[in-house]
């Protein structure tokens, strides 16, 4: 695995055939004339057939799979524009051919979209009674999912012109947003370099992680001085995604900026309330991490330049072919068939690893549909890091296979789920690599799980809390300035660290390349709970041990056929219990207090 020399990323490319053979495959245009025709005639067949006392669930039920199969289809198109974006967002021919895809998806979107409004408006007393019927036992989640919007509807004409503006609004905003920042060029002069050289932000970002503070700070410079050019865009384009978010929320009665998404997420607000509550109040334990890794490091003050900056310094480097035995090996300890569906994602070409310009950063799972496969999109740069972001992508991409057992609606969970299987493979990994390293290789790897479990549940809960002060103070008070963002950023994410880390005036602007915040709002707490959720759940597998291996496929192959409650009933967990949460508090502060003992061992052992 250790090499000194410089090891070359991998060549690395999915195959999209599943979906299309390229922009110009002609299945393109024959799925949405087809789809095209399918929604004229579901609408003629079922336009006020849903909201009257004479629907039946066999009338209810034909039509929800009519449309299910109809969503099935058109996703294929939308998806592989995504994809092929992602994948090269600086090929205009290819951002043409994605809004042109996002168009056609909102003109069929029109034609169907009265039947949930429909379903929506019906009374309890006509849905009700059918959702004990057989022909409806697929489809109870969905009815009551899509039923819980009823109070935020608007009427058919309203929700077309919200829905056909969308492309023009936020769909465009976001879509400037990712343009803009995969493209952008940083320009970072190394230590005792003459000139400097021209990354991407990738590039950039994997510095974080060099042992020479040097070169950490001269890559933070060189981000800094990127984000700042393209600062008033993407300041001006927040502010515009925050006034439509509140205008929606006005317009559809919704009481405060997060309910969309808890609304989405199926969870009610105290349940979330309590999950950020007690992160912050365990903030206590990344101050008592980084006071150690100060020590460690012979620092007299870490600043945000320090956060990633590895314990020792060493030449590791992880090929491709290694990260892949490494990963199918965990999973197999746990269960073959997560080794099984893991190891189809390399066999048949699934993964996207290879670093490249215009390629967008940061890594997704994307399931497509029951009857495609999943794919993964990441860039590997031969790092530790990267084997661990592998393992988190490649869970999502089990539980998207095993979820295919599912028709389309039921087939994806809600976010703050969607986090389980991507967490547990990391944890898979982290104690398989554990297992056979030595003392200070210990030590690095119980930091890099520890300062990611930080930044998965702590860091993401304090910008959950950024975006709740964000949209607040936009609606309360107008525009923002770039440094009233920077303000709030600074603040909560400094309250992380307490005294332990002193995050410098330039990291004010980060908050900008985060994409989150731009395309899928409050998004980040489902990381919070996702990995909390596990570091409690992976104790529980440990202690019941093989049994708990088929239970938990079991609960992946649900997808999201039950609520986020249901689902965690199947293993035994009550999301509701403080109790249960306090769990993942408890296997984080062990594993801070393994690190304090390793440390102190490998002193010891020094002399």
């Amino acid at each position: 695995m250790e090499s000194t020399i410089a090891l070359e990323p991998p060549k690395v490319r999915w195959d999209l055939s599943a979906l299309f053979a390229g922009l110009d495959d002609p299945r393109i245009e024959q799925t949405w004339q087809a789809a095209s025709e399918a929604a004229d005639t579901f609408a003629t067949t079922y336009r006020g057939k849903i909201n009257t006392p004479e629907l039946t669930a066999e009338t209810l039920a034909t039509a929800i799979k009519a449309m299910e199969s109809l969503y099935n289809e058109v996703h294929k198109p939308m998806g592989f524009a995504s994809l092929m974006f992602a994948a090269d967002s600086g090929d205009a021919k290819i951002g043409a051919f994605m809004q042109k895809q996002r168009e056609r998806g909102t003109g069929l979107s029109v034609k169907t979209m009265f039947f949930e409004l429909e379903l929506q408006a019906a009374p309890a007393e006509t849905i009700d009674p059918l959702l004990t019927d057989p022909a409806l036992a697929n489809y109870t989640h969905y009815i009551r999912a899509t039923r819980m919007y009823s109070p935020h509807r608007l009427s058919e004409p309203e929700e077309i012109v919200f829905e056909e503006m969308a492309n023009t609004g936020s769909r465009a905003w976001v879509r400037l947003f990712e343009e803009l920042t995969a493209n952008q060029v940083y320009k970072m002069t190394k230590p005792d370099a003459d000139a400097p050289i021209e990354c991407t932000a990738q590039e950039i970002l994997k510095l974080n992680f060099d042992p020479d503070r040097p070169t950490r700070q001269a890559a933070a410079d060189a981000l800094s001085a990127g984000l700042k050019e393209m600062e008033r865009v993407l300041v001006y384009n927040y502010n515009n995604l925050l006034q439509e978010h509140s205008v929606e929320d006005r317009l559809r009665k919704l009481e405060f900026p997060e309910q969309s998404r808890h609304l989405a997420n199926e969870l009610e607000k105290p349940t979330v309330d309590r999950v950020i509550a007690l992160c912050k109040k365990n903030y206590g334990l990344v101050e008592r991490y980084y006071n150690i890794k100060r020590e460690i490091l012979d620092l007299s003050e870490l600043t945000h330049i320090d956060r990633y900056a590895p314990l020792f310094k060493t030449e590791e480097q992880v090929g491709w072919d290694d990260a892949k035995s490494i990963v199918l090996s965990a999973f197999g300890a746990f269960s073959e068939t997560l080794e099984a569906r893991a190891r189809q994602f390399f066999d048949e070409n699934w993964i996207d690893a290879e670093p490249r310009k215009g390629k967008q950063g940061g890594a997704f799972c994307s399931y497509n549909t029951p009857d495609t496969h999943p794919l993964v999109f990441q860039t590997y740069q031969n790092r530790m890091d990267d084997v661990m972001t592998l393992a988190h992508e490649l869970g999502h991409g089990v539980h998207a296979s095993l979820s295919r057992a599912q028709t389309y609606l039921n087939f994806h969970g809600t976010l703050p789920l969607a986090e389980l299987a991507s967490t547990f493979g990391e944890m898979l990994v982290f104690e398989k690599l554990v297992e056979a390293a030595n003392e200070k290789d210990k030590l690095a790897l119980y930091a890099d799980k520890i300062e990611g479990v930080f930044a998965t549940v702590f860091r993401q809960a304090a910008m959950f809390s950024f975006e709740q002060r964000c949209h607040q103070a936009r609606r309360a008070e107008g525009e923002l300035t770039a440094e009233q963002f920077a303000a709030i950023w600074q603040e909560e994410q400094q309250a992380t660290f307490g005294s332990s880390v002193k995050l410098g005036e330039q990291h004010g602007m980060w908050w900008t390349y985060v994409g989150h915040f731009i395309f899928a709002p409050f998004y980040v707490y489902a990381y919070s709970f996702g990995e909390l959720l596990v570091l409690s759940l992976y104790q529980m597998a440990k202690a019941e041990g093989p049994s708990f291996a088929t239970k938990y496929v079991d609960l992946l192959k649900l997808g999201g056929s039950r609520t986020p409650h249901e689902l965690m009933e199947t293993v035994g967990v009550d999301l509701d219990s403080e109790a249960f949460w306090l769990g993942g508090f408890a296997a984080m502060e062990k594993l801070v207090s393994d690190f304090e003992g390793l440390w102190a061992g490998y002193q010891a052992s020094k002399g």
